[in-house]
């Protein structure tokens, strides 16, 4: 394993810890599952963004100096014959580049001493449960020794402040692996999109779960090592419902088919939504409303580049998604007025409720404030026109190459008479995951197609 990324990252942590500063930093617990069956095992993302080590029941402590100690589990021949083979704590450090490993066994005892006479403690707020007692329970053993001289650190401070900006911006080694995990999921994708066809072709009984299990295949065959998050496979009316989660409807002819997918590779997500007529040929209502998105999302991306806000792509997304609902019928012009008075109270919100786009990285939804640094303090209020709630807002983020995020635009129909009844029913979501470069955004799960005579081609092929 190359250490170097993980170094870097310790270190550039460490530098802003500030004089007498340490860092503490838990990965995730093992997770029972029912009775004496666990959950598939999954690290937390900040302990494996400065460590790369993805073994459960181990601590990472920074000290302002630069210095780096890991608690792992011991060797245990006998737990390893179980479990698996363990690093343990000699080998720790030529493995991990961490200048110390000790047996996290002794972490109880070792906590107290290393925090004495610190002036700060940084650890993440409220990622871990039980986290903020187990600090107060070593700071209450290092104040027990102040009539012998020792100090006891007087601040604790968030470390996600610091983690977060740094995880914002990726650097070569996390793009390369987001890459990698963005053509896994495409051809995911693609091996779905050919299956629905096929099968209905041949007169097969076809399922959601049909689909999820090719999605699942593909993943696994190319290395990664599982789904980024639960897939959606929705058929027909429950492409309508957001995060939908059955995976047993019938696929029907004639129906569309939205598949949001996506695999995690090396600790990386990808995250792809694609919908495309179950049986490879679109009817003219779902063509009409499915270029509608894809134009929206082609605005979408065209607003993606450096120094545009994070919020632009989706006013894009909103102006031409608008448009499209008051010429197709939609919306009805006489109620909802103009493109502008549509938008300023927010009536397409009946069929698109969500935002353009999140960051993405370690975390499917990855962490990084969606507000700009430089500019927390402009706030400007207004009233929802739905809710009625006061808003709130703040500039939002400034784009910066290196940094990553979905453009994700969508369109719910639901069965309603103000609308005509060739849409209903219909629900399209295109998303692809763009990395921000310094002329635009590279689309980087482009190998999965999105224009509709592209898909129809690959699903007859």
């Amino acid at each position: 394993m190359n250490h170097e990324p993980y170094s870097s990252r310790r270190a550039r942590v460490a530098a802003q810890l500030g004089e007498g500063g340490i860092a503490i930093v838990p990965t995730a617990p093992e997770r029972a599952r029912n009775r004496d069956s666990d959950y598939l095992y999954r690290h937390d993302s900040y302990f494996y963004y400065l460590t790369g080590f993805s073994e459960p029941n181990a601590w990472l402590v920074l000290t302002a100096d630069g210095r780096s100690l890991l608690f792992c589990q011991p060797k245990d021949l006998e737990r390893e014959i179980w479990d698996g083979i363990r690093l343990g704590p000699e080998a720790a450090p030529a493995a991990l580049g961490v200048d110390e490993a000790f047996s996290v066994e002794e972490l109880h005892q070792r906590l107290p001493q290393l925090l004495e006479n610190r002036t700060t403690v940084w650890w993440p707020f409220a990622t871990h449960t039980g986290l903020e007692g187990r600090i107060d329970g070593w700071l209450t053993s290092v104040r027990a020794r102040v009539r012998y001289g020792a100090l006891a650190p007087e601040g604790q401070r968030d470390l996600c402040a610091i983690l977060d900006e740094m995880r914002l911006v990726k650097d070569a080694h996390e793009l390369d692996i987001m890459r990698r995990a963005a053509r896994i999921s495409a051809g995911a994708h693609v091996r779905a999109m050919q299956r629905s066809a096929a099968m209905l072709r041949a007169g097969q009984d076809v399922r959601e779960y049909h689909l999820d299990a090719e999605l699942l295949h593909e993943f696994r065959q190319h290395g990664s090592q599982y789904p980024a998050y639960g897939s959606i496979v929705a058929a027909g009316a429950n492409a309508c419902v957001l995060h939908y989660r059955a995976d047993n409807a019938p696929i029907r002819d004639g129906e569309l088919v939205l598949i949001d997918a996506g695999c995690e590779l090396d600790g990386y997500a990808s995250d792809i939504t694609r919908t495309f007529p179950a049986n490879g040929r679109f009817t003219g209502p779902q063509r009409a409303l499915y270029e509608l998105v894809l134009a929206s999302q082609q605005a979408a991306i065209d607003a993606t580049k450096p120094g545009a806000r994070f919020t632009d792509p989706h006013e894009a997304t909103v102006k031409v998604l608008t448009q499209g609902m008051l010429d197709l019928g939609l919306l009805d012009k006489n109620q909802h007025g103009t493109l502008e008075d549509a938008i300023a109270n927010r009536h397409y919100f009946a069929h698109y409720m969500h935002r353009t786009g999140h960051w993405l990285g370690m975390d499917v939804h990855d962490c990084g404030s969606y507000v700009e640094p430089s500019e927390i303090g402009q706030v400007s209020e207004r009233k929802d026109p739905l809710s009625g709630e006061l808003i709130k807002d703040r500039p939002s983020r400034i784009l910066r190459p290196g940094m990553v995020l979905t453009i994700e635009p969508g369109l719910y129909v639901r069965p309603s008479d103000k609308i005509p009844k060739e849409f209903w029913n219909i629900g399209i979501r295109i998303e692809d995951d763009a990395v921000v470069t310094d002329t635009g955004c590279e689309l980087i799960t482009r190998d999965v197609p999105v224009e509709p005579d592209a898909i129809e081609a690959l699903m007859w092929a």
